[in-house]
């Protein structure tokens, strides 16, 4: 190894504070959209692992809505910075990093279990 050379990290970094980690709510940027998609800018979980996240360019996001009551498996009730709202299961998707503009909340153990459920009923998982 040469004088100055640093080893490669046994394990990786802990993320950042802008970085995207599973079961966290960001507000999301999703246009332009195409038919019936979720539009606007909105909020969105994070449901890849925290190791893609910290890999990959696109991150795996499932949009939330306040308007629909919750109608499990595709629409799961979940509760964001206090308020009701709940996740769209059937519009996952994954956005590029820079979609995501801010990080809001992270869901509770409990309430991310409850989306992945939904998400394994809707993909026949």
């Amino acid at each position: 190894m040469k004088k100055n050379s640093v080893p490669f990290p046994a394990k990786s970094p802990s993320p950042g504070p802008d970085q995207p980690r599973r079961g966290d709510i960001w507000r999301v940027r999703l246009d332009p959209t195409l038919g019936s998609e979720i539009k606007k800018t909105r909020l969105c979980l994070v449901v890849t692992t925290d190791t893609l996240n910290r890999m990959s360019r696109t991150i795996v996001v499932v949009p939330l809505s306040t308007l629909p009551q919750a109608a499990p498996p595709v629409l799961v009730r979940v509760t964001c910075s206090g308020r009701p709202a709940v996740a769209v299961t059937d519009q996952i998707r994954a956005v590029s990093r820079e979609r995501l503009l801010e990080r809001l909340d992270t869901l509770s153990a409990a309430e991310l279990i409850e989306v992945e459920d939904g998400l394994r009923e809707v993909l026949e998982l």
